[in-house]
């Protein structure tokens, strides 16, 4: 148990470091009107991907500590580093709850039932991010630039995040598929939320 933690924190902070550099450097960054932008970027599925390997919690929190320290990092992004850290951990609890609560994807040896869900709990967090990202931002905006600005890039904020989310979500379950048998190997592949115990069958 102690080693598995371990080998979780571990791993928590890789996909910090990896959501990081990925929002940071590959990221395509659109400018908007009043100073403010928006992005194409693939930070939200590290945010997946780790919720898929590590469960929600741990993969949530490797995303949202990444991709918020790249945001306290841009002056643009700045203000809106609380909002990230938030919205970046639901995607990875969403999508953690979805593949290993309900489709139980460590437990099941069926490559294609696996596929599903790991399909549907990206699906899941990804558009919870595509419905909360822009709203939450929208009021954020309205309390801290006032409204005009707010209503300006309210339409460039849900297009990039959709965008970001079909993405993300073809990325991270092709990704997580591949990467499936490897982890077992490595012995790096957990029953989350159900055994105490990594496993490699």
């Amino acid at each position: 148990m102690k080693n598995e933690k371990t080998q979780k924190l571990v791993l928590t902070g890789v996909f910090a470091a990896l959501s990081y550099v990925i929002f940071t450097f590959l990221q395509f960054k659109i400018p908007l009107p009043g100073g403010d932008a928006t992005s194409i970027h693939l930070g939200n599925a590290v945010c997946v991907l780790g919720a898929l390997i590590l469960g929600g919690l741990y993969g949530g929190i490797g995303g949202a500590i990444g991709m918020t320290i790249g945001d306290l990092f841009d002056p643009v992004y700045v203000i809106y580093a609380p909002k990230t850290f938030v919205l970046k951990l639901c995607i990875g609890l969403i999508t953690g709850l979805i593949a290993h609560r309900f489709g139980k994807i460590t437990e099941c040896s069926d490559r294609a039932k696996v596929f599903k869900w790991v399909s549907l709990a990206a699906a899941g967090g990804l558009i919870f991010n595509v419905i909360a990202d822009p709203l939450v931002g929208y009021l954020y905006k309205l309390v801290i630039l006032g409204k005009p600005a707010a209503e300006i890039t309210l339409a460039w904020n849900i297009a990039s995040t959709s965008i970001n989310a079909v993405i993300s979500a073809v990325v991270s379950v092709v990704v997580y598929m591949a990467l499936r048998p490897a982890l077992k190997r490595a012995g790096m592949f957990y029953r989350i939320g159900f055994s105490r115990k990594s496993v490699a069958h």
